[in-house]
C-alpha cells in the first residue's frame, strides 16, 4: 500500500507529530530493496565525533539504523543519542543522491512537528518573566480571536491550545505569504475552523493551536515569531545550526527530501516548501547535534543556559490533558510534550516530525537520563522513526522501559459491528482548499478491514476496548496505535488515528468538501 502525497503536489501535504501511516509507509514498494540497491548510492556511514569506545548497545543502535537505510531505501540519517553520560553523535549516508556528501553531525534536516516544542518552551519563558498566563483565556493576548464556534474563541485558555484540546479541526496548511504578518493572517483564518469536540475535554493534533501560541509570542514580544525564538532560546542554547529560513542555511551541510519512485530514493525539490505561516509548528531546520543539545537542556543538564527554572521545565512534561494515541498511547500532552507511559513506570517525553521527504523522532526518558533523536532525508523515514520511537527496541535496550503491553485478540462480528461504518477526516491545503480522506472498516477475521476508495488500506486488531493496533495487509504491526472515542452515547463518534480525528459517518454516507486526498498519510504528515 501507498500512503503518501503525490511527487507533483507538494501543496497536498499536510504536516503532523508523524505521519499516520508511519510504518505503514515502509510498506510502499520500498519493501523489494535490498541492502546492496542503496550502498551503491552513498558511501559508508560517517562518524561525526572523536573516536571512542562505543557501548555494546549503541552499537546495536547504529547497525540498526544501518539496516532500516538499507530496506527502506534512506539516504541519509543523522542520529545523536546521550545515554550513560555521553554523546554518541553520527551521520549516515548522503545528503544528496545525485550530488552526494556525507551527512554529518551538523547536516540540517526539517525536524517538523518538534518545532512545537520550542514554541512550547518561549511560552514558557514568557509564563516566568510574567506575560504569559497558561490558564488565561488567547483572547488575554489575542483580544480578536475566533473560531468557527462562537461559544470557544473567548474560553479557550493558552494551555489547551498547548495539550492539543481546543477542539477545533487542526490540520489547516494555508499559506499566507512571506511577510512579517503571515502567521497573524493565518491565525485570522481559523475563524473558520470548525469545532468537533468539546473544549478541553478530548486530545486531537491540533496544528493550527500551536500557530495560534506562536501568533502570542509575536504579540506579546512585538516581534516575529521567528526572531523571537531565535534570541530566546535557539541562539542562548548556542544552536548553531538551527534556522527556520532556506535562505539562512548558505554554507550548511544540507539533507535534500528525496521521494521513492520505483524503490529508489529520488530528489524532489518541490517537497522544500514550507509556507512561512506553517513556521511555529513545524517550520525549524536543525541537526543531529543542536537536536541532542536541546534534548540534553529539556533534561535539566548543567552547562547549558539555565533559560527555565527546573520546576517550569518539568511542569511541561507532567499533568497532561486529555489522552489517547499519537501514534503510541499517551497519557496526554503536558506544555508541548507527548507525555507516554511505559510498563516499568518511568514517562518517556517525545515528540516527532513528519514533512515531505523529511520524517524525525526526538524523545527522552529523564529517569534514565536518556535522549535520542533521528532526522532522515526520505519519504520512507517513517518506516524507521516507527521502529525506533513506535516500537519496544531502542527504549528497551538504551533505557531499559517498555511499550504498555498491547496483546491482539479476535472480536466476534457481534462485538466488531459498533466500530464498523466510513470514517472521515479533512484539512485545508496550502491554496485554502478544503480536502477529505476517507477510511471503510469492516469486520473480516475478527479484524476491522480498512479501506480506502474501495481499496484495502490496511487492518485494525483490537487488543483492548476501543484501542487498537494498526497492521499491514498481512497482519505484520507497523508499530502504530490507534483508538476510537465514544459520543455521549457512548457509541464510536470518532477513528482516532495518528493523533487526528476521523469521524465517524451517518447512514446517509459520507460527504467528502472539496478534493479528495490520495492517501492517508497526506492527511496526517503534516507536521506530526
Amino acid at each position: 500500500m501507498s500512503f503518501r502525497s503525490q511527487p507533483d503536489s507538494p501543496k497536498s501535504a499536510g504536516l503532523s507529530r508523524r505521519t499516520v501511516l508511519a510504518a505503514a509507509a515502509a510498506a510502499v514498494p520500498v519493501g523489494a530493496l535490498t541492502a546492496t540497491s542503496t550502498a551503491t548510492a552513498a558511501p559508508a556511514p560517517v562518524a561525526t565525533k572523536p573516536n571512542r569506545t562505543t557501548p555494546v548497545a549503541v552499537g546495536r543502535l547504529f547497525d540498526k539504523v544501518e539496516a532500516g537505510m538499507a530496506k527502506y531505501a534512506i539516504p541519509g540519517v543523522g542520529l545523536g543519542v546521550w545515554y550513560r553520560g555521553r554523546e554518541y553523535v553520527r551521520g549516515f549516508g548522503v545528503t544528496n543522491v545525485d550530488n552526494p556528501s556525507p551527512v554529518t553531525a551538523d547536516t540540517v534536516f526539517r525536524i517538523g512537528s518538534t518545532s512545537k516544542t520550542f514554541t512550547a518552551t518561549v511560552i514558557m519563558q514568557l509564563v516566568e518573566q510574567g506575560l504569559v498566563d497558561l490558564d488565561r483565556p488567547v483572547r488575554t493576548y489575542l483580544p480578536d480571536f475566533a473560531t468557527a464556534d462562537p461559544t470557544v474563541g473567548p474560553r479557550v485558555t493558552v494551555r489547551q491550545l498547548l495539550n492539543h484540546s481546543a477542539g477545533w479541526r487542526g490540520d489547516t496548511f494555508l499559506d499566507t505569504g512571506d511577510g512579517d504578518d503571515a502567521l497573524a493572517r493565518y491565525v485570522a483564518s481559523l475563524s473558520a475552523a470548525p469545532q468537533l469536540t468539546p473544549l478541553g475535554k478530548v486530545f486531537s493534533y491540533n496544528n493550527a493551536a500551536i500557530g495560534v501560541a506562536g501568533r502570542i509570542i509575536e504579540a506579546v514580544t512585538r516581534k516575529p515569531y521567528e526572531t523571537a525564538t531565535r534570541q530566546m532560546l535557539i541562539d542562548p542554547l548556542g544552536l548553531a545550526h538551527s534556522r527556520f529560513f532556506r535562505s539562512e542555511l548558505g554554507g550548511f551541510s544540507v539533507a535534500a527530501s528525496h521521494n521513492i519512485v520505483n524503490g529508489k530514493p529520488v530528489v524532489e525539490p518541490s517537497f522544500d516548501l514550507m509556507p512561512r505561516s506553517l513556521n511555529s509548528f513545524g517550520g525549524l531546520i536543525s541537526s543531529a547535534q543542536d537536536q541532542l543539545s536541546y534534548a540534553r537542556f529539556q533534561l535539566g543538564h548543567y552547562g547549558f543556559p539555565r533559560l527555565l527554572r527546573d520546576r517550569t521545565r518539568v511542569a511541561m512534561q507532567t499533568n497532561p490533558g486529555p489522552g489517547g494515541t499519537l501514534f503510541v498511547e499517551i497519557d496526554g500532552v503536558g506544555v508541548g510534550w507527548m507525555i507516554r507511559p511505559t510498563a516499568e513506570g518511568p514517562k518517556v517525553i517525545q515528540h516527532g516530525g513528519d514533512w515531505s521527504g523529511q520524517h524525525s523522532g526526538f524523545l527522552i526518558v529523564p529517569k534514565r537520563d536518556f535522549a535520542l533523536t533521528v532526522l532522515t532525508n526520505s519519504e520512507s523515514g517513517p518506516a524507521l522513526t516507527a521502529e525506533l520511537f513506535g516500537g519496544d527496541w531502542a527504549l528497551a535496550e538504551l533505557a531499559g522501559v517498555h511499550n504498555l503491553p498491547a496483546v491482539q485478540r479476535p472480536l466476534s462480528p457481534k462485538q466488531l459491528a459498533p466500530y464498523e461504518g466510513s470514517y472521515v477526516a479533512s484539512q485545508i491545503g496550502m491554496d485554502g482548499v478544503e480536502s477529505s480522506f476517507g477510511l471503510d472498516l469492516k469486520a473480516d477475521q475478527g479484524q476491522l478491514l480498512a479501506s480506502a476508495d474501495g481499496q484495502p488500506a490496511l487492518r485494525l486488531g483490537f487488543y483492548r476496548r476501543d484501542y487498537v493496533l494498526s497492521l499491514g495487509l498481512d497482519g505484520t504491526p507497523d508499530h502504530v496505535r490507534a483508538n476510537f472515542v465514544p459520543g455521549p452515547d457512548g457509541k464510536p463518534a470518532f477513528l482516532r488515528y495518528g493523533g487526528r480525528l476521523f469521524r465517524r459517518q451517518t447512514a446517509a454516507g459520507r460527504s467528502a468538501a472539496g478534493r479528495q486526498l490520495t492517501s492517508l498519510a497526506e492527511l496526517t504528515r503534516p507536521v506530526r
